[in-house]
């Protein structure tokens, strides 16, 4: 093992890790500060390296949905900033009481919140989780490792050198934020067995390297499950806002992961909004895949297979079913969602409820955009993913989320009869 190894830098992040857990509250926000800081004097510099992975990135084709992930403008430099800023600005988590109480004896016990110690990211094609995530890592007491995939490596090396240095700057160990990209899968595969090192992963990406990291890893793993989400169009949905949720939740910003993938109609309210929606769509510029009775009642529809229903498209591209009951609709989400974000469009009061209390998902919505399964949204700052597990958390992932807790017992000389 060279001087060079991941395990020596995952060292690195463990020693940092103590001094980050113990930083003030206003240390961790002028540290961040600091970094929102360098990110804009430096987005010159950020953008000349992005548009190396871009034309890389075109070169090999990696798709649309995967380019506008990966893109890094002045603009969105600047957003980045601003979330590290709120991000400073959020509560700090670290501390916090979840609960205690008073023995009889006299024994004040409180279970407290704490930093998990060093966090890891495998992710891919994303330099803005880069930045979020050593954010939130550090504005919760803890240190960070990334694998940012060679996708963004360019971009990844300047953001991780620039948050390096405005943390020397400010007096902050530096080794607190750590990249493993440059040993490429090595890297990848060693942060799955650094147990004991690193405390928590969390991946984010395709299913396919989420499933990889759930089932390599020694090291407990917050899974970020695929979004293959859902809106359902009950009876009693109002037209127009059958089409507003509907396009807005497949368009909005149809490359990430709480974009909706399928349409699913009552059949009684079939022949009301099938054209419709399908129009609005169309003209959103997205294709639709329908089963045969949404082919009948609407034109320019793709036949749509068996595998649409199961696809995570991230494009421009719906499959979109009609079906005889609500009964039928929450059986097609429990085959084939992937329990991150479903909604459903009606008046029905009944209806609704049984949506909301039977649909296993992270976020379930009535009338409202599947878009809003968002950290920022929901008011956490940058997240670190959205997590479709059922322990520890659930839902977007913001600070809270980045800790574990510990029992602090205060007594004076008690000693268990």
């Amino acid at each position: 093992m060279t001087a060079d190894a991941p395990e020596i830098r995952f060292a690195r992040a463990k020693a940092a890790a103590k001094q980050i857990a113990r930083l003030t509250s206003r240390e961790k926000a002028d540290a961040l500060g600091a970094i929102a800081d360098a990110l804009v004097a430096g987005s010159a510099r950020i953008v000349e390296a992005n548009s190396e992975d871009l034309d890389r990135g075109r070169a090999n084709g990696i798709g649309d949905s995967l380019l506008d992930r990966l893109a890094l403008t002045t603009e969105r430099v600047g957003a980045l900033a601003d979330a590290t800023r709120d991000v400073a600005r959020l509560a700090d988590p670290v501390g916090e009481v979840v609960r205690g109480q008073r023995l009889p004896n006299g024994l004040r016990l409180e279970e407290v919140r704490v930093p998990f110690g060093v966090v890891g990211a495998i992710y891919e094609a994303r330099p803005n989780v880069t930045v979020d995530i050593a954010s939130l890592a550090l504005r919760s007491g803890n240190a960070v490792v990334l694998r940012g995939g060679s996708a963004a490596a360019s971009s990844n090396t300047v953001l991780v050198d620039i948050m390096r240095e405005a943390l020397r700057s400010c007096g902050v160990d530096p080794e607190a934020i750590q990249t493993v990209d440059e040993f490429g899968r090595v890297g990848a595969n060693a942060m799955m067995t650094a147990r004991g090192l690193i405390d928590v992963l969390v991946p984010r990406g395709s299913a396919n390297l989420i499933e990889t990291v759930v089932t390599s890893s020694t090291v407990p793993v917050i899974e970020t499950g695929a979004g293959n989400v859902h809106v359902v169009l009950d009876s009693s949905a109002p037209e127009e806002m059958a089409r507003e949720i509907t396009v807005n939740s497949k368009t909005h910003r149809p490359s990430v992961c709480n974009s909706a993938e399928s349409v699913l109609v009552l059949r009684d309210a079939a022949e009301r909004l099938v054209p419709g929606v399908v129009a609005a769509l169309q003209q959103a510029g997205v294709t639709v895949h329908g089963d045969q009775t949404v082919q009948d009642l609407a034109n320019g529809v793709v036949p749509a297979t068996d595998d649409d229903w199961a696809t995570e498209y991230l494009t421009l591209d719906i499959a979109m079913r009609v079906v005889d009951t609500l009964d039928d609709a929450l059986d097609h989400i429990d085959r084939y969602s992937t329990h991150h974000t479903e909604t459903i469009v009606t008046s029905d009061v009944a209806n609704a409820e049984r949506f909301l209390a039977e649909v296993d998902s992270a976020a379930v919505y009535v009338n409202a955009s599947t878009r809003f399964t968002d950290g920022g949204e929901y008011g956490f700052g940058a997240e670190v993913g959205i997590s479709t597990q059922k322990l520890h958390a659930r839902g977007p992932m913001g600070l809270p989320e980045l800790t574990s807790t510990k029992w602090i017992g205060r007594g004076a000389g008690q000693v268990r009869a």
